[in-house]
């Protein structure tokens, strides 16, 4: 089986340093003096040498870690299912059984910590191979695989059934023996790395890092210098006390406690545990007059009272009164840009434009030179967030 590394790009995968611990055991497991003994055992007819039982490793396991057998049973199971041992007489059943069933030691080249890439090439020649040695019967999930590959690499299918065939003739020339073992080393490599549906991935790692945990760095004095400024820099970094944070939390919570209809309950009638829809009604988005809770609760800042469509309609009247309602319109029409359908961001950026922006404006607003600029040039490769910081300026403006 032939196995190519894939370049990662100097990321690596975080469960790195637990497999590492793994790899330790299975050092001592294997070793010949503290380790478990293993004999040729017979299976299928032919003699398997270098077997151990699955009793053997939770025997061992219990008596090195002095843990459980529950425990120990467990950490047995992870290890088969991380492809350190692979069943000779279950080879698509990955788990430990704690009897007289038959395991073999994975090799090393094959560990998961090694970081090989089970590259779409190799998993071609081995489901190729199978499908020659049993005349296209697969599982269903590799058959699927088969044909998605088949599509993939089509390119080079022709080095794919060459190489299959090479192998499968290699194969035919080992011992008995050799080849059941090796047909079930390859079986359970596979059955890690190209999980079948329903089975747990275990070598699902979440997000990669851009570091490797398992490094062992050799710092020079540069390096240290660097990681001094580091930690100089982090600790000069402004900190608002705990006390603080926890403060202003309170204070939040205090302010909107008597605004939580959940909490404090609600005037007429809490429409969650009765069938009154009233409470709709007076705080429907838009109504003639608001309640006196609604209207106490825009005096708690300023977003609560844009965030209102009611409370906008209301200072949008007072701006006019101030000659300043194209303010409130063009923050609208940015949370329009920002939100609305995304087919049609070019064509709104460029209305809001000609409305608010271009000299002799119908609606012209005031902001700086410098925002400006910024907005300008922003707008020749329009895009969602291209009005930020037009629409940030004149929200402080608005809110002073």
């Amino acid at each position: 089986m032939t196995v190519t590394r894939l370049d990662q790009g100097q990321r690596y995968r975080p469960r790195m340093a637990f497999l590492k611990k793994i790899e330790a055991l299975m050092m001592e497991m294997q070793s010949p003096d503290t380790g478990i003994k293993t004999q040729t055992q017979t299976v299928m007819v032919a003699s398997i040498p270098h077997a151990v039982t699955g009793n053997d490793i939770l025997q061992w396991i219990l008596q090195r870690l002095q843990i459980t057998a529950e425990e120990a049973l467990h950490l047995g199971d992870l290890f088969v299912k991380y492809g350190y041992i692979y069943p000779l007489q279950e080879p698509k059943n990955l788990t430990l059984k704690a009897d007289g069933s038959l395991y073999r030691f994975q090799t090393p080249y094959f560990w998961p910590v090694q970081g090989w890439a089970a590259d779409d090439t190799d998993y071609a020649i081995y489901l190729a191979k199978k499908n020659i040695k049993r005349k296209g019967i697969l599982e269903e999930y590799e058959k699927e695989h088969y044909n998605m590959l088949n599509q993939k690499i089509n390119y080079k299918w022709d080095f794919v059934i060459m190489q299959a065939k090479e192998q499968y003739k290699a194969g035919k020339e080992r011992k008995k023996e050799d080849r059941y073992a090796l047909d079930c080393q390859e079986r359970a490599y596979w059955l890690v790395n190209r999980t079948p549906p329903g089975m747990q991935d275990v070598l699902e790692y979440g997000v990669d890092r851009v570091t490797d945990p398992n490094e062992n760095k050799k710092n020079t004095m540069e390096a240290y210098r660097r990681e001094i400024m580091y930690y100089q820099q982090a600790i000069g970094k402004t900190r608002v006390k705990s006390s603080v944070s926890l403060g202003g939390i309170v204070k939040y919570s205090e302010q909107f406690l008597s605004n939580d209809p959940i909490l404090s309950g609600c005037l007429p009638s809490n429409p969650w545990i009765t069938d009154d829809p009233e409470f709709w009604d007076l705080n429907a988005k838009l109504v003639e007059v608001p309640t006196r809770m609604r209207v106490e609760r825009w005096a708690f800042n300023f977003s609560e009272l844009i965030r209102d469509p009611k409370g906008r309609q209301n200072f949008q009247l007072f701006l006019k009164k101030e000659f300043s309602g194209e303010n409130l319109s063009f923050w609208e029409a940015c949370e329009d840009l920002k939100y609305g359908d995304q087919s049609k961001v070019k064509e709104k950026a460029e209305e809001i434009y000609k409305l608010f922006l271009a000299p002799g404006a119908r609606r012209w607003i005031n902001i700086d030179g410098t925002t400006m600029g910024i907005t300008v040039k922003g707008l020749k490769h329009p895009h969602r967030y291209v009005l930020d910081a037009a629409q940030t300026h004149i929200y402080m403006l608005m809110k002073k």
